[in-house]
């Protein structure tokens, strides 16, 4: 049973009997000595997809979806269809792109490292690596002496995705990219 400080996006949650995927994760840390953190956690019912706001202490705990979790690798996408395969047995799991709309920009082709979470084998959504490295395929030229600040500049990656990265990396770098904050981590 993970605490609310504990929570991850793509975590899936039971609520009142019922699978919801984590979302988007705020916190708030209040002004006074003793008090605890207050998370605000955005969720998507699984089954509904509605969406469902509950703010929670720290260290109030909750209890995870009681679902199987393998490891897949991504396919190919059919129409807004994405295709994963199960690593072991090679059956084929599809989700929606939208179920996967934040976590589709960090997916590239033959991706193993996902984790899928099942229920009932109906697939309820997917957990990506903690990072990946993808290419620039387009940004600002380089500037010289741009490593002892710190600006950014936009770049765009292979998959399309658009992220802000240190003005001293150029077209064609392969970078390491935060799949949970979508932000730049380091060159590779």
């Amino acid at each position: 049973m993970p605490k609310a400080g504990d929570l991850k996006r793509g975590m899936i949650i039971d609520i009142d009997g019922t699978p919801h995927v984590v979302k988007t994760i705020e916190s708030k840390s209040p002004s006074s000595r003793g008090a605890s953190t207050l998370y605000k956690i955005r969720y998507n019912n699984l089954k509904t997809s509605q969406k469902r706001d509950e703010s929670y202490k720290s260290d109030d705990m909750l209890k995870e979806a009681d679902c199987q979790r393998i490891k897949v690798q991504f396919s190919y996408i059919d129409g807004d269809s994405y295709v994963f395969m199960d690593s072991e047995d090679f059956s084929q799991h599809i989700l929606s792109k939208e179920d996967i709309a934040d976590q589709a920009g960090f997916i590239t082709d033959g991706m193993e490292e996902i984790t899928a979470m099942l229920m009932d084998d109906v697939i309820l959504g997917i957990e990506l690596p903690a990072s990946v490295s993808l290419e620039i395929i387009e940004t600002a030229p380089k500037i010289k002496g741009a490593s002892a600040t710190n600006r950014t500049k936009t770049a765009q990656l292979t998959t399309g995705i658009e992220i802000q990265v240190p003005e001293y990396l150029e077209t064609g770098e392969i970078i390491k990219i935060n799949t949970s904050t979508g932000k730049f981590m380091s060159r590779e």
